[in-house]
């Protein structure tokens, strides 16, 4: 005699949202638009709105598409346990579903809506978000932030190429940016969340090569990460107070970042460089793009 699987309840429209992963979609969608505002020439604004609206839907379907593969990983993690998969407020073929759909009509409404460079570039930032870092990389390689950092550094490349319709130098670098950026930022996190790692079975590095050697390679991304980030200045590519800001918020950042890289962990610390470093790489991003648009606006 079987027992019949328990259906479960109709999902509502918060676990969906929670699906898309809205406060990374907060980040993506920012550096999207600033690519865009920083575009040398200006897009009306339904183009405009509707390019961000495209950005934040695509964000959103590859980070459905994320938990759908990471609902086993998702459940033994105690920051991603009260997911709507893990938690059970969810199937995994609604959560499939969802983010292939959103997936298509993002790009289809790209490419029909604004022009085929953005949609290309956005169709390539989501395969690469899903399959190289989700399904390839992630559970398989310690640099797995690094390589599939690129897939969150596209979205400055979309908005640029949204205005413009091409890329250049400036896009480039932002992307460039965004990449290093990502493994600081991710493994400033990692250094106190690795006991969820481990327990998962993911190989990130403080749990594959250790705590110290985590530490030296934030130090060590910091290095070409605030070359990409004060590199537009002298190249001419902006204005002094981009310039400005970026030697100002990078020197803070490279601060936090040799207190973490040169420091011993202690038995009972509750990690607290780590998490301000953690804390500051998001409130850096917001800060020097938003400064990226003001030179622009300001000194136009």
């Amino acid at each position: 005699m079987t027992t019949a699987t328990p259906l479960l309840p109709p999902a509502d429209w918060r676990d969906f949202l929670a699906l898309t992963k809205p406060r990374v979609m907060t980040l993506v969608v920012f550096t999207g638009l600033c690519g865009m505002l920083a575009a040398p020439v200006g897009i009306h604004p339904v183009i405009g709105f509707t390019a961000i609206l495209c950005i934040a839907l695509g964000a959103g379907a590859a980070g459905a598409l994320n938990q759908w593969y990471e609902a086993d990983i998702d459940a033994v993690m105690r920051r991603t346990q009260k997911r709507p998969l893990p938690a059970g407020r969810m199937d995994r073929q609604a959560a499939l579903h969802f983010g292939v759909g959103l997936s298509v009509f993002s790009v289809i409404l790209m490419g029909l809506a604004v022009n085929i460079a953005a949609a290309a570039i956005l169709t390539v930032s989501i395969l690469f978000y899903v399959l190289v870092y989700t399904v390839w990389l992630k559970r398989r390689t310690p640099q797995n932030i690094v390589i599939g950092g690129a897939a969150g550094a596209f979205p400055p490349l979309i908005g640029w190429a949204a205005a413009t319709g091409q890329v250049a130098l400036l896009p480039v670098l932002l992307f460039m940016l965004v990449f290093l950026w990502t493994p600081p930022h991710f493994w400033a996190l990692a250094l106190f969340v690795k006991t969820d790692y481990a327990n998962a079975g993911v190989p990130m590095l403080p749990v594959v090569a250790g705590e110290r050697a985590t530490r030296v390679q934030i130090g060590l991304y910091t290095i070409p990460m605030a070359v990409a980030a004060i590199a537009p200045w002298p190249l001419g590519l902006t204005g002094p107070i981009y310039g400005v800001a970026s030697i100002v918020l990078t020197g803070i950042f490279a601060l936090l970042a040799v207190l973490v890289a040169t420091r011993r962990q202690v038995e009972g610390d509750a990690m607290k460089p780590e998490k301000r470093l953690f804390s500051y790489s998001i409130l850096y991003l917001f800060v020097i793009f938003g400064a990226l648009v003001a030179d622009r606006w300001v000194l136009a």
